[in-house]
């Protein structure tokens, strides 16, 4: 996750590749307790089918950045796996207010787990259980020396995973072994491809440039909608630039003049290479320059 800053500076880089700081406290159906005395039972359906759901929210000089876009997400994720939510949002954000003032980083994220809770282990939904609610900071991640001004490495990769990638849930094994065969053959991301389609990163939304235009792929159940994407999406219009959701083809993407991946984590990310050519003039272009300092801007300006 970047800082506050302006991206479209030397000086700005280093602002926008920010320092992290360990935190420890953390929540657990509750309680907020040190890290290392949380324990959850090994019959929790969360370890034994991934039968959950999580969020990972920001937090920009103290504030849970976007939160009431990243609780609605969690309600519908939580409604796609049938699985009511154990707080109306009103909780869910002293709850994580209360986490965020133990932990006083300015600069962090909060990753944010529901499970179904623990029953015996049998694959129909048990009758009565408690979900497991967990939530611990993360510290602000760094991004590497350069990538501000350099961008990163992507590759495409058939998209293997199933048919509700709309629901943010805990099942993510598929997007790790995507993730983990582009680290291995020296990417920083896969972009995947399905039916023809330019669908999402294997851990971020995708956008791309052409013609002077900023396109994404539409929402529907084989991207996830992601909050910064939504973000980018509502600045670009607010500012004047064209932005588009349409269907994006592998050759458009091939094609295009910039590439940006973006996350909560690591906001918007600039990609200069894919499957080993380079992406335009092979550095980050000047559209991602001007919607990195759109987004700086409005994390300054925050207020929840």
């Amino acid at each position: 996750m970047w800082p506050k800053g302006d991206c479209s500076s030397a000086s700005a880089t280093k602002s926008c590749c920010g320092s992290s700081n360990p935190v420890t406290i953390v929540y657990l159906n509750g309680h907020y307790l040190p890290l290392e005395e949380a324990a959850i039972s090994p019959l929790d359906r969360g370890f034994l089918f991934a039968d959950g759901v999580y969020e990972v929210i920001p937090v920009y000089n103290g504030h849970l950045f976007r939160l009431a876009q990243h609780l609605q997400r969690l309600e519908t994720s939580l409604a796609g796996i049938r699985l009511p939510s154990p707080h109306d949002s009103e909780e869910w954000r002293l709850l994580l207010t209360e986490l965020v003032r133990r932990n006083p980083t300015p600069d962090q994220a909060v990753y944010l787990q529901v499970t179904r809770g623990v029953a015996q282990r049998d694959h129909g939904f048990p009758a009565r259980t408690q979900p497991t609610v967990f939530a611990m900071p993360l510290p602000a991640k760094s991004l590497p020396d350069g990538v501000c001004r350099k961008g990163v490495a992507a590759i495409t990769l058939e998209d293997s995973r199933w048919r509700h990638c709309h629901l943010k849930t805990i099942a993510l094994l598929p997007n790790i072994l995507l993730r983990q065969e582009a680290l291995e053959r020296g990417a920083d991301e896969a972009i995947l491809i399905r039916n023809g389609m330019v669908t999402e990163g294997a851990a971020s939304n995708v956008f791309l440039v052409q013609d002077g235009r900023i396109l994404t792929p539409a929402k529907g159940p084989w991207l996830l909608p992601g909050i910064t994407r939504d973000l980018i999406v509502e600045l670009g219009r607010r500012h004047g630039l064209q932005v588009h959701e349409d269907t994006i083809t592998p050759a458009q993407l091939a094609g295009a003049e910039e590439i940006w991946l973006s996350s909560s984590t690591r906001e918007i990310l600039p990609v200069t290479r894919l499957d080993g050519r380079p992406v335009g003039g092979g550095i980050p272009g000047p559209l991602w320059r001007r919607m990195c300092q759109l987004y700086q801007a409005y994390k300054a300006e925050y207020a929840p």
